[in-house]
């Protein structure tokens, strides 16, 4: 006989509206133009949605300089680029679409303002990360100081700064670690000027809602999604300091830990923003396998967030 397993599902989980435009942009983009269109970078960090369009006609580069047909169009990935790379396609004649998350784009234009007005730029987020590469390249070198951690904040010296401080941040960043570092640029800066609204997204600041909710319930808790997804990466960080230690990351090619699974009587489940539901129900289908599951869904937030599509594909 199956012994019983309570599984916890995370919702929201998966696909934001960022990600779900961002693949859109490309399906569309394959409709509209034929096949091929360039990708300049993974439209969004995961494997198994990179393989799908591979298949359906995309070529995914790194660089436009990688890119082997000129009058094919080539389509920028969510997380956005620097003002160079829109610059460098109109010099080689490509024709581009942008499919970077509005709410990214909104960071941009924060940091542009910013900058306008004469203010030091503080960037809270993750060396080479392609949306802080995106967001720093906005503005000349040098005009944004980046933050990654709670002891570069506290090593900052406000003497260094001629101008009136103001901060910024990454859009995937983990919300409780984040807001420790707010605090400590505060110490440090009390005027400090932040966000009217703040950077990090609706979608990450639900999905780990979510987890925290969820982790402290779990011998194990599951976060689905690929090893270079911020957002998915905070959500196990998330999960382990919420109270479940036993918190990994379900990447492509990761089995199931089957000797953790015949141990545990709860688990938890959630996926990355750029996480297909279907690799969630594969995991489901797997788990049910050996146990007789009872699923319970913990609902902390309804999305309802749509955005729209850039003008020439609308």
């Amino acid at each position: 006989m199956k012994k019983n397993l309570k599984i916890y599902l995370a919702s929201p989980r998966g696909f934001c509206a960022g990600v779900k435009r961002a693949i859109e942009i490309v399906e569309k983009s394959l409709n509209k133009y034929g096949k091929p269109v360039y990708v300049r970078h993974e439209i969004v960090h995961n494997k198994q949605v990179v393989e799908d369009l591979k298949k359906k006609g995309a070529i995914f580069v790194e660089e436009l300089s990688d890119i082997k047909d000129n009058t094919r169009p080539v389509i920028f990935s969510a997380h956005g680029v620097p003002k160079s790379v829109p610059k460098e396609a109109e010099q080689k004649k490509l024709a581009y679409v942008d499919a970077t998350c509005p709410l990214v784009s909104k960071v941009h234009r924060e940091s542009e303002q910013l900058y306008k007005r004469g203010y030091d730029i503080i960037l809270i987020g993750h060396n080479n990360h392609p949306e802080v590469i995106g967001t720093m390249g906005q503005l000349p070198t040098g005009s944004i100081k980046l933050v990654e951690t709670i002891n570069d904040a506290a090593t900052l010296n406000a003497k260094d700064f001629s101008k009136p401080v103001a901060f910024i941040t990454q859009t995937t960043l983990s919300v409780d670690d984040t807001a420790e570092i707010i605090k400590s640029l505060k110490k440090k800066f009390p005027n400090i000027k932040e966000p009217v609204k703040e950077d990090i997204c609706y979608a990450t600041t639900n999905r780990q809602l979510a987890v925290k909710e969820i982790a402290p319930k779990c011998d194990i808790f599951f976060v689905i999604g690929s090893r270079n997804s911020s957002n998915s990466v905070r959500l196990v960080e998330v999960a382990k300091k919420a109270g479940c230690k036993n918190s990994m990351l379900m990447y492509f090619e990761k089995e199931i830990p089957k000797d953790d699974l015949r141990n545990s009587e709860t688990i938890g489940i959630s996926s990355g923003a750029s996480a297909p539901e279907e690799l969630v129900q594969n995991l489901l289908t797997e788990v049910k396998k050996d146990r007789e599951v009872t699923i319970e869904q913990v609902v902390v937030a309804e999305e309802k967030v749509i955005f729209k599509l850039p003008k020439q594909l609308s």
